[in-house]
């Protein structure tokens, strides 16, 4: 029998709760075995500080590496280790010491133009008056009968066996006085009286930090209610190779980060119908997008080997599941629509963006890009199609980034350096942590100001104004610049940007840009063939355009050819609720892009490492394209 222990944890709020654990299991481990989550962004390979945590009774282990690389030496001595690092050895009282919570953070929605679609579901609600049988001579049946009212060829076999149990009772509530719901021909759902006006989807974009959703009148196209949250896989992880390290040949760590998920949709499901006044049976059909690695854990598949090369997925073909079958069962009479992957970690939500974004049918080269901890990127036209994908990681959503957050209020999201430092907010309240688009935009001026040399490191050059000269210093985490002080802020400690934090950014960058670079030169495209440049998605879409391109996030162009297309991801699913063309335009389109193994081009590490640099070089020097575009 194991050595077991008691371990008491004590929240933020001073509420404390204590669980069973085992001797030498760690922290982290004990809390998320007993349903206590503790964040582990970094998927608990100490590479993070999110599960820091103080011991404030019981023995303090020696630290860790990682323990010292993460939190410095002042930290340990006061007792702080890593939940993912530290192992148990007695009784022992901690407290978690989170970010300060995100209240606020912003979800980006998206809202599709109906105009043009042709709006066909693949639901249809049909109100008949049936009648029961009334002969014993009449070898008939319940059924039978309904199915002769609708005029209609199916067997007993192809209804769902619960709308069999109560229909005796409804087809003799009202004397036949029915509503039948088939969806693709077959009943899904049989009601009493006339609801034909109650036909409802969702659309949900389920991303690796953030899921989005939107509540459709399948009939008219309008969206009822918008609906967000944080996916609640994040404890286990910000990145899609860190949750698939924590699923990877282990089959109960996949049960629960797909149980997080399906609690996570039920959840959503229940405030989209609060929030617009109908009931969840009416929802009939549901499109759910997302890259692969969310694909694949939503539906129970086996993440082990997405995570080896060659990153082949189980399956590419997009799927139509029955609800109770998932399951998800807040909808238990819909249908769960996906589309189609591309390949690798090219998705199903890169497929909704393309349908969302129409390139598939433009006469001139446009591309798209979705900014996050999976970038990936689309470019072509009419003529032909490519796209790739590249592991950005979480540096985006303030994940590795010492005073990193989420986009929430209290995010510092717009930075001005002249004489000194100033600061805007996401909400005007006081700092408390800098978000994804601060964070490029604090890079983009520190490069300006000369604080940032073109190699990202943090330098005190010559000639700087005092105020700025003054905020560059030397720390445990190495060299930083401190952008609020904490007088100014809602922190008890200075902001500042790390040495680390700039080189996780300039990681993240080159990713991004890389693969733009990339899928350029494949195409042989000069800057000025391309006419477009859409940023897709939650975070594209609150990044500052001269900044992204100041920093080499996104490619030397005329920054009036880059433009925010909103959540393309979403409204490409909206499309496909809406009509079932788009689903099949999706399994069309899906045979012709072509996509680009970035890792298997000999030339794309010396892009990459060229993508790390803050200084602008010709065009023709990345690509090897003869025009140069400047800004």
């Amino acid at each position: 029998m194991a050595d077991t222990i008691q371990l008491q944890i004590i929240d933020e709020t001073g509420a404390s709760s204590t669980l069973t654990a085992i001797r030498g299991e760690t922290i982290l481990e004990a809390a998320h075995r007993s349903g206590v989550e503790i964040i582990a962004t970094c998927g608990m390979r100490g590479r993070c500080r999110s599960c820091r945590c103080r011991i404030v009774q019981g023995v303090v282990p020696p630290a860790t590496v990682s323990d010292t690389v993460q939190l410095g030496h002042e930290e340990i001595r006061e007792r702080f280790r890593l939940a993912c690092q530290t192992k148990l050895l007695d009784d022992t009282v901690i407290k978690p010491m989170p970010p300060k919570s995100e209240s606020g953070h912003q979800l980006l929605a998206g809202h599709v133009e109906t105009s043009a679609l042709d709006i066909y579901s693949g639901v249809e609600k049909v109100h008949i008056e049936a009648k029961a049988p009334v002969s014993e001579h009449h070898q008939t049946s319940d059924i039978e009968e309904i199915f002769m009212t609708l005029g209609v060829s199916l067997k007993s076999n192809e209804v769902p066996l619960q709308l069999l149990q109560d229909l005796p009772i409804k087809l003799r509530e009202k004397k036949g006085d029915l509503t039948v719901t088939m969806f693709r021909g077959k009943i899904v759902d049989i009601e009493v009286g006339d609801t034909t006006e109650q036909i409802y989807g969702m659309a949900i974009d389920i991303g690796t930090t953030s899921i989005v959703g939107s509540l459709l009148n399948l009939k008219t196209g309008e969206e009822l209610s918008s609906v967000g949250m944080l996916n609640p896989q994040s404890p286990f992880g910000a990145d899609l190779m860190s949750r698939i390290a924590y699923a990877q040949f282990k089959p109960k760590n996949l049960a629960q980060l797909r149980g997080k998920i399906l609690s996570g949709l039920n959840q959503l499901v229940g405030q989209a119908v609060e929030k617009a006044d109908v009931s969840a049976a009416n929802i009939y059909k549901v499109v759910l997008v997302g890259n692969t690695c969310m694909h694949h854990i939503l539906l129970g598949i086996d993440v082990s080997y997405l995570g080896l090369a060659p990153y082949a997925p189980a399956v590419r073909d997009g799927q139509t599941i029955a609800a109770s079958e998932l399951p998800l069962k807040s909808v238990p009479r819909a249908h769960i629509c996906t589309l189609p992957i591309l390949a690798g970690f090219v998705g199903a939500d890169a497929l909704a963006c393309v349908l969302a974004t129409r390139i598939y049918e433009s006469d001139t080269v446009r591309g798209l890009v979705d900014i996050g901890t999976n970038g990936e990127m689309v470019l072509g036209s009419k003529d032909h199609l490519i796209a790739c994908s590249a592991p950005a990681g979480p540096a985006f959503e303030g994940a590795q980034i010492r005073h990193g957050m989420r986009g929430a209020v209290g995010a510092i999201e717009r930075v001005h350096i002249g004489e000194d430092v100033i600061c805007k907010t996401i909400g005007d309240d006081p700092a408390v942590g800098i978000c994804g688009s601060g964070l490029i935009e604090a890079c983009a001026r520190m490069s300006d100001a000369n604080v940032l040399n073109k190699m990202g490191s943090i330098k005190a050059t010559p000639g700087l104004p005092k105020e700025i000269f003054n905020r560059i210093r030397k720390s445990d985490h190495g060299q930083e610049f401190v952008l609020v002080w904490s007088n100014d802020g809602g922190k008890s400690e200075d902001i500042a940007l790390t040495q680390g934090d700039v080189r996780q950014l300039q990681l993240a960058k080159a990713a991004i840009f890389s693969g733009v670079m990339m899928l350029m030169k494949e195409m042989n495209v000069k800057p000025s063939e391309m006419d477009e440049l859409l940023l897709c998605g939650g975070f594209g879409n609150y990044v500052d355009i001269e900044s992204a391109v100041r920093i080499r996030l996104l490619p030397e162009m005329d920054v009036n050819r880059i433009t925010y297309a909103g959540n393309a991801a979403l409204m490409g699913a909206q499309m496909a609720t809406l009509s079932d063309a788009e689903i099949d335009r999706a399994d069309e389109l899906v045979g012709k892009i072509e996509h680009v193994a970035l890792a298997a081009r000999p030339d794309f590490q010396e892009i990459f490492i060229d993508g790390m640099n803050f200084d602008t070089p010709s065009v023709r020097e990345i690509t090897g394209v003869e025009e140069a575009t400047a800004l």
